[in-house]
């Protein structure tokens, strides 16, 4: 699997990494042994980046991650990098309540971090989402006081717009931006690329198959359980879920003359986008785990992107990528 530097500050990561969250929460029930199994052979199939927040399934996901570790064998957990992301906000109930970006918080959200993770690090901190009551400069000098410490080993950023990137980058080395990056989701091409690719920042780009939408195994009659995000969000709603499941369908035409699956295709096409582009694959499975790593056999010509881009032209989506109200905590799309 080829490396390459995460930024020009980050450090030496797959050119895959592995979204953990929906091994804990947002898309129904998974299996906690299967999904220590699929973290072991994401691992063992040289994927070195591992996702998560400290806020999903209020830590269970780095309890997870941190039990993974402890199982695998000393030399794949070495070779692990953490991703973390703090900051957000949630009750009892499960509910959000907004966000926290204070340099207090940011020390206490860490400290309990690295508890959960049993690690005496992390490797790339960031805040889920850039609080709007209090200054970029103040969250990210508070990591930059944590890399000092020896507690974090880079600084991220997390759905930032291209104005708070270079104020964040004006105060501290910022190794990569994370941030939504898709065929159906290609906002940050106009403003947000070029701005990290100015300043020498990396993209790790979650929801690279929407959701499971683009995935090619999602189907109209699918049920989905109250717990899961897909059962509000708008791109899988009546008719938008109807338009979009049709581009998907183009997409399968185009996968099977290439003799891969739409999901392969679909990963593919961001691995294409630039080497300063890591895809998040959020695969739950061993099996799914496979099909996303087969990305990196697939070639893609230009013939090939533009049948693709016809297929599925930029703004082609139905239906906001979140709910109204999580769209206005968005930096990125302000």
């Amino acid at each position: 699997m080829r490396t390459h530097p995460l930024g020009s500050t980050g450090p030496q990561v797959s050119a895959l990494g592995l979204g953990c969250m929906g091994m804990s929460a947002l898309y129904g029930e998974a299996d906690r042994a299967e999904s220590v199994a699929t973290i072991h052979a994401a691992l063992e199939a040289g994927v070195t980046l591992l996702d998560t927040g400290d806020f999903y399934a209020m830590g269970h996901n780095e309890m997870l991650i941190g039990e993974a570790l402890r199982k695998a064998p000393a030399g794949l957990r070495e070779q692990a990098l953490t991703s973390v992301k703090f900051g957000a906000l949630r009750g009892p109930d499960g509910n959000w309540t907004g966000y926290d970006g204070r340099p207090a918080a940011v020390q206490n959200f860490a400290a309990y971090s690295l508890q959960r993770l049993g690690v005496d690090h992390i490797d790339i901190y960031r805040i889920a989402r850039v609080d709007p009551d209090v200054p970029i400069e103040e969250t990210v000098g508070a990591i930059a006081e944590l890399v000092e410490k020896g507690y974090v080993k880079h600084i991220g950023l997390s759905e930032a717009g291209a104005e708070t990137i270079r104020r964040a980058a004006a105060t501290a080395p910022i190794s990569d931006l994370q941030i939504e990056y898709s065929l159906i989701s290609r906002g940050i091409e106009d403003r947000i690329l070029p701005t990290t690719r100015e300043l020498g920042i990396a993209v790790t780009a979650y929801g690279v198959l929407s959701r499971g939408l683009i995935s090619g195994h999602f189907t109209r009659d699918r049920q989905l359980a109250a717990t899961d995000f897909r059962a509000f969000s708008p791109r899988f709603q009546g008719e938008n879920l109807d338009h979009n499941l049709g581009l998907v369908e183009a997409l399968r035409k185009i996968a099977e003359q290439k003799g891969v699956s739409v999901a392969q295709l679909a990963i593919s096409w961001v691995l294409s986008r630039g080497e300063d582009i890591v895809p998040l694959i959020g695969a739950r499975t061993r099996e799914r785990l496979a099909e996303a790593l087969g990305a990196l056999e697939v070639t893609l010509d230009d013939a090939d992107l533009n049948a693709i881009e016809a297929a599925v032209p930029a703004d082609s989506a139905a239906g906001e990528r979140y709910p109204q109200a999580q769209m206005a905590h968005l930096d990125s799309e302000r």
